[in-house]
């Protein structure tokens, strides 16, 4: 009922007018030179005492606590009741009764006023909505934290004279404090048990959530009594997880002095809070757990969680040294311990077997989310898992990134979104206090670093991170809440650092109160062995024992890690068995197809239910799509994507393709979902591709409006599996660089850096068409400048023993046919490697007259288009369309390009009659085609050689391509760099002119001037 809501305005409001009337008096204070964070009120009541309230009849209740609505409503409930006392709800037949002595409960109470009844349960809310505020959280003590107005008896009108008093609270229908069978209770009792549920070490909030069965449910996780009390043999447990704990951290500061380790002191009970978090979640079906974490406490998480093998950090830890004895093993640069992940099958408390993975990440803290929540998915649909409750994700945040990060946000927006959803992510904040040596009243502006999972209706818990058990407690009942609801859930567990941001850092610099403190704050260990000692529960010579062990296999693990060198290739899963290492050969393969598959396949994505009424545009695009197939001819750039997604499909691979407006497509050309227009119901044709197909085989899905969030979603969903085509898309390829964290940190270099291979493609809509600064690059430059290549060593180019793929770090195309679109997409699956792939689309291609390819150029027909003595391939580059024989001495110019500039030099090259000048397209800037561009130098000895672009000089892709196409031209003797020449864009600030004409006037002149009959001194558009 929302008038009994203490949020309330208007319940308030006739709160503080009826107290006010009654004598008290209220004044708000806020100090803001304590917690600005914390929003404080004060309640006072005059000395004097309340006066005894009398009974009021529900005819005579007035506005200064209800509102007139509200009123109404009980008389009418009221008279129904005295007409029929079966025609109310059972817990209004017992209110009822109370207030005319016919309750067999009400002895004791029959003074107490309806007033008196609504704001007792007002109170009751009070404490379940900001008890929090009120809880014991901060271990240190530091946090001066003001008891909130709600929370005060004296505001609902009660004195210290009432505690005695027993009040009737009824059985309402909700769980928890207000559902057992004893509805009477002094108000002493019921203050008491408020404050052991909701003031304790434990602060939850959940009632943001509009969900009433997950309210009632919490409600009665939180409001039973002695829910958190665990036995003897369950302590022990707990003390044996805490002191590996400690114990570790403790032999790591003693063995490596001076190493940075981001070590957990001061939250060591993060430890046997997963421990128990995870054995709970076995306990209710979870079979394997994604992790990702940034660095403070990730080497205590591999080691006690994970069970890393300790040997291998220690290694780790004294340099280590890169694995051997194995053909092929590749093992890349490297990085700190404190970012790498790994995986292994440890067993629970209670006899079940769970998978862990912990992601490898970078320092960008929260960039991991995004991957782990998108690998978690990947993990539901390769094991089947529709009920999502076998495979889950754990994130653990720090409190000042949970707040800041921005991608934190875009990862939770994504919890409910039927192509994204996980079935609800564990999120755990190890709650510093401080983030790095900022405070946070300067770090946030929200009372909590957690607010920002208030927006998905996530429950809260915040625990003091000094109390074990309660830290095990709300763990366990994260896990419970996953599995019932499959939705997201935060723990924040407050604790702090011993050591400020790493071990050498010095934080009495700038936190020299919270410091002083913690220097001589006992540990969580040293607080839970006192608590345990107290109790009788251990001895000391049990405490000892247990470190001894612990003790002995620290060292014992230590010795070990001095001959320990790394043989098992750790780099790939059981999907992974048989790929190759950028070290090993791998051959190359046929991606054409059987033309009568072709032409079946094509035929079934072209063609629509018949009581199915698309759009009419729609209704004529895929009648002209089915002509395509037909005839063989004009396929254009989305029949030719269409057909290596359903070909895929065919061969038994997954496909999934997610951006913002990707199923129209942002250009209007994909419509790979369609829309009934009578009944609103979609179709997708590529579902119907296989019989019986699984319905998220294929997945096309708009995703929210997120560059970082969602493309981390697609790369570690990739990551899962080999054996399927992810693709994410940029509306425009200039809004990537919103993900462009994605890219530097885990795309370009998440290879050479983890061992993690990924053949994700990010499809870039690239190109001049004068739509401003906004809506024309891609930035290939960036691209190109991040590919690890060498540009002044040409590779092995045999294409027997050809590796120049598999040892570059990933693959940038800019691609001008359907055909060679179709055939580069179909090369991620058809290989023994995977690598990312990175595609300047299209955008005036997608309807250019010139950009189509026939059906032969798709098929594996020997003679056909496109097949040479190797098969059907995509081709790195492009030859001139002019049929030149291999040597042509009259070539004046050979001008390469890349991209869609290629159809305006074609067509200015024909309306000029330009026979003396050869025009190739580099289909693959990178890795680049050295091989086929010594070909065409070959080809046309005599010639200048252009490079020509339409970005500007400092963009595009000229940089890359100068000292590539130099060392080329120099291993033929065909000249130096001074022999290229540039035609493009001037250097320039922004990627375009924002004036149409301007652009034109710009496109027009560069073109003309690549194919002027002078020879081209280097050439700037200025």
């Amino acid at each position: 009922m929302a008038w009994l809501r203490p949020g309330s305005c208007v319940a308030k409001l006739a709160l503080r007018r009826s107290l006010v009337r009654r004598g008290c008096y209220i004044r708000t204070c806020v100090d803001p030179g304590k917690n600005r964070y914390f929003h404080t009120t004060v309640v006072k009541l005059k000395d004097q005492d309340a006066p005894v309230p009398r009974s009021v009849p529900l005819s005579k209740l007035t506005d200064s606590f209800l509102d007139g609505t509200s009123s109404v409503y009980l008389e009418e409930l009221q008279r129904a009741w005295e007409a029929d006392p079966n025609s109310v709800d059972d817990s209004w037949d017992n209110f009822f009764r109370n207030f005319v002595g016919q309750a067999t409960t009400s002895s004791g109470v029959s003074g107490q006023t309806i007033q008196e009844s609504m704001r007792l349960l007002l109170l009751v809310r009070a404490y379940q909505v900001n008890g929090h505020r009120k809880a014991k959280l901060d271990p240190l003590g530091l946090e001066e934290r003001v008891i909130p107005i709600d929370l005060d008896p004296g505001l609902y009108g009660f004195s210290k004279d009432d505690y005695d008093r027993e009040f009737f609270l009824g059985t309402w229908r909700m769980l928890g404090f207000l559902s057992e069978n004893r509805p009477v209770q002094t108000l002493r009792y019921i203050l008491s048990r408020l404050e052991q549920a909701y003031c304790g070490s434990i602060g939850y909030e959940y009632m943001h959530i509009a969900d009433r069965e997950k309210c009632n449910w919490l409600r009665d996780k939180i409001e039973t009594p002695a829910s958190t009390q665990y036995n003897k043999q369950r302590r022990e447990v707990i003390l044996d997880r805490l002191i590996w704990s400690s114990q570790f951290e403790n032999f790591l500061a003693t063995k490596w002095t001076a190493a940075k380790r981001f070590g957990l002191e001061g939250g060591e009970t993060l430890i046997p809070g997963m421990k128990e978090m995870f054995d709970r979640a076995a306990d209710l079906g979870v079979e394997s757990i994604v992790i990702g974490m940034s660095h403070r406490g990730r080497l205590n998480v591999l080691g006690n969680v994970v069970r890393k093998p300790l040997r291998q950090i220690f290694s780790e830890f004294s340099g280590g040294t890169k694995p051997i004895d194995e053909v092929g093993l590749y093992t890349g640069t490297g990085d700190v311990k404190y970012h790498l992940g790994t995986s292994y099958d440890r067993p629970t408390r209670g006899g079940k077997n769970l998978h862990l993975s912990l992601v490898a990440n970078p320092s960008h803290l929260e960039a991991v989310d995004p991957v782990v929540v998108g690998k978690t998915r990947g993990k539901q649909y390769y094991s089947n898992d529709v009920d999502r409750t076998k495979n889950m994700g754990v994130l653990i945040h720090g409190d000042g990134s949970f707040a800041g990060q921005g991608v934190v946000y875009e990862t939770l927006h994504l919890s409910a979104l039927p192509n994204y959803t996980t079935g609800g992510t564990i999120h755990i904040v190890v709650n510093n206090q401080v983030a790095f040596t900022t405070d946070p009243k300067s770090g946030r502006s929200s009372q909590y670093c957690t607010d920002v999972a208030k927006a998905l209706d996530a429950p809260i818990f915040h625990v003091n991170g000094d109390d074990i058990e309660a830290v095990v407690h709300v763990c366990e009942l994260a896990a419970e809440w996953r599995q019932t609801f499959q939705s997201d859930v935060v723990v924040d567990i407050v604790c702090y650092r011993r050591f400020g941001h790493n071990e050498i850092d010095e934080p009495f610099f700038t936190q020299p109160k919270m410091y002083k403190v913690i220097r001589s704050h006992p540990s969580p260990l040293e607080i839970y062995q006192k608590k345990l000692l107290e109790y009788g529960h251990v001895t000391k010579q049990d405490i000892e024992r247990i470190q001894n062990k612990v003790n002995t296999i620290l060292n014992e693990e230590f010795i070990a890690s001095k001959d320990y060198v790394p043989k098992r290739r750790d780099w790939l899963s059981a999907y992974w068995a048989g790929f190759k290492s950028p070290e090993q050969v791998s051959r190359i393969r046929n991606t054409g197809v059987n033309p009568e598959i072709l032409k079946d396949i094509g035929k079934t994505i072209t063609i629509l239910p018949d009581n199915f009424k698309p759009h009419r545009a729609v209704k004529k695009i895929f009648s002209d799509r089915a002509k395509m197939i037909e005839t063989g001819e004009g396929i254009d750039w989305a029949v030719g994507e269409a057909l290596a997604f359903a070909t895929l499909l065919v061969e038994g691979n997954h496909v999934r393709l997610s951006g913002q407006d990707v199923e129209r497509g942002t250009f209007s050309h994909r419509h790979s979902v369609l829309h009934d227009q009578e009944t609103g119901k979609k179709y997708c044709p590529l579902d119907h591709v296989i019989t019986n197909q699984n319905e998220e085989m294929f997945t096309v899905s708009n995703s929210s409006l997120s560059e970082f969030g969602v493309l981390g979603f697609e790369l570690g969903y990739s990551m899962e599996n080999p054996n399927s085509l992810v693709l994410w898309e940029a509306q425009f390829g200039d809004f990537s660089n919103g993900a462009q964290v994605m890219f530097d940190q885990f795309l370009s270099s998440g290879e050479a850096k983890w061992l993690r291979q990924t053949g994700l493609v990010v499809l870039l809509p690239h190109g001049y068409d004068g739509q401003g600064p906004e809506h024309s690059s891609a930035r290939l430059e960036r691209f190109l400048q991040m590919s690890d290549d060498n540009p002044f060593a040409i590779p092995e180019m045999d294409p027997t023993l050809r590796k120049q793929i598999q040892e570059c770090n990933w693959q940038v195309v800019n691609v001008t046919t359907p055909a060679n679109y179709f055939h580069v997409l179909r090369r991620q699956i058809h290989r023994e490697f995977r690598k990312p792939l990175v595609v300047m689309a299209p955008k005036n291609l997608l309807r250019h007259k010139e950009c189509k390819s026939n059906l032969s150029e798709f098929d594996d027909v020997q003679g056909h288009p496109g097949f040479d003595k190797q098969g059907t391939r995509f081709k790195r580059l492009i030859k001139d369309q002019n049929h030149h024989s291999d040597l042509e001495e009259g070539i004046r110019r050979f001008i390469l390009c890349s991209g869609k500039v290629y159809y305006e030099l074609d067509e200015e090259r024909k309306k000029s009659d330009g026979k003396d000048v050869a025009i190739c397209r580099v289909e693959q800037l990178c890795p680049f085609p050295y091989d086929l561009i010594e070909r065409e130098l070959k080809r046309y000895p005599n010639a200048e050689i252009v490079w020509c672009q339409e970005e500007p000089m400092n963009m595009g892709a000229y940089n890359y391509i100068v000292p590539r196409l130099s060392t080329a031209m120099k291993a033929l003797s065909r000249g130096t760099t001074d022999d290229i020449k540039y035609v493009g864009r001037a250097p320039s600030a922004a990627t375009a002119t924002g004036f149409y004409s301007v652009h034109g006037q710009e496109q027009t002149e560069l073109v003309q001037k690549a194919l002027q009959s002078e020879r081209i001194e280097t050439y700037i558009h200025t």
